[in-house]
């Protein structure tokens, strides 16, 4: 796959350091989309243990431990900010932490201009218990998602995620499991590398829904590499940050072994109906697909017909007009007539969308201006 980007972008690789260094060395407005999993600045006192008398592994690495709310907030706004100046003006950010962070990285966010788009509660399919039995048991964690600029366009491929859903919108509350099994990466010890490693469906679900193929997805707190594999996998580019070595150096064997089948836009890429090339109801006559005076049948099982006639209307009950006007009239509402009009296939001996019809012109003419290939 070429690469429409700048020669000087560090693409697939991670860079060892401190986020709010390194990326001062990435050019401005040249990544697609951040997601960012930063330190939860989790507050744990003492230590935690099991009824069965085993101890909890909590987060408490020196990257998670600040002074204050004070230094978390301006660590905070640091590093936001320094994904801020790399990312594009059409680019989003998503931010994903627990009730310890997420509402100070919030009105952060909103303070360095950024525009809210969603919040998304990921909802644990298999949290981990209170043992204590003092408050509820943490079932969940928010991810903020964000646009740089105010009513800037953005990427949002939101038949790509209804796809995922059983062709059902997608709602902001997303149910997946933690991390576990084969899927957590472990150390030489056998224990697992990394505290907060997410799922890669979460990540799945991210990428997918607001980026495309190509597209550069900056990860400045990039742990484990769930990222960088899961973008490798949908044929995005990444840049990740990491400051600790171990975990570089682990989260790029990782993503080595990912097996980066040859792209194919069908497979990666789904389109977007309102984006497809315009074709006019009367190409169908001109063409032959239809004829004049043959009948169309409003619904797959309905009894009213109309009449094709020559110049692309449709005749219905002494009236005349376009597939969409007659729908309407008939519907008493919006209807797209190329949904609920269908015409009578003899090869298949059923009754067909005209819409299938308008498929098939549409593949020819995606043949007619592929370039051709290089001989």
């Amino acid at each position: 796959m070429m690469s429409k980007h700048t020669p000087s972008l560090p693409l697939d690789q991670v860079l060892i350091g401190d986020c709010r260094q390194v990326l001062q060395e990435l050019p401005e407005n040249s990544v697609d989309l951040v997601f960012a999993d930063p330190p939860y600045n989790l507050q744990l006192e003492g230590e935690l243990w099991r009824p069965n008398q085993t101890m909890v592994d909590a987060v408490d690495d020196d990257w998670d431990q600040f002074d204050s709310f004070a230094q978390y907030d301006q660590f905070t706004k640091e590093w936001l900010t320094a994904c801020r100046r790399v990312l594009k003006p059409t680019g989003t950010l998503w931010v994903i932490g627990s009730y310890h962070n997420i509402y100070r990285v919030g009105k952060i966010l909103q303070d360095l201009g950024f525009w809210f788009l969603n919040d998304v509660v990921w909802v644990k399919a298999n949290p981990m218990p209170n043992f204590r039995g003092v408050r509820y048991t943490n079932a969940h964690e928010t991810l903020l998602w964000m646009q740089k600029e105010k009513g800037a366009r953005y990427t949002f491929n939101y038949h790509a995620m209804k796809g995922l859903n059983d062709d059902l919108q997608m709602r902001s509350d997303w149910y997946i499991p933690i991390c576990t099994g084969s899927e957590r990466l472990k150390d030489d010890e056998g224990e697992k590398a990394h505290p907060t490693q997410k799922p890669e469906a979460l990540l799945y679900r991210v990428i997918m829904s607001s980026s495309n193929p190509e597209d550069v997805i900056l990860d400045p707190f990039f742990g484990t590499g769930t990222t960088g594999a899961v973008a490798r996998k949908l044929h995005r580019h990444f840049i990740g940050v990491e400051i600790d070595k171990k975990y570089a150096e682990l989260a790029m064997k990782r993503v080595k072994q990912v097996v980066q089948l040859e792209f194919d836009p069908p497979i990666y890429v789904t389109p977007n109906p309102r984006r497809q090339k315009r074709v006019p109801f009367g190409n169908l006559v001109e063409n032959g697909m239809l004829e004049p005076g043959q009948l169309l049948y409003f619904g797959a099982d309905g009894t009213l017909t109309a009449k094709v006639l020559a110049d692309g209307k449709l005749s219905f009950n002494g009236q005349r007009g376009s597939i969409h006007q007659l729908a309407k009239t008939i519907h008493d509402g919006p209807s797209n007539g190329w949904k609920v009009w269908y015409y009578w296939d003899e090869k298949e001996k059923q009754r067909q969308p005209i819409d299938h019809l308008r498929e098939l012109v549409r593949e020819e003419l995606s043949k007619q201006t592929k370039p051709a290939k290089m001989g």
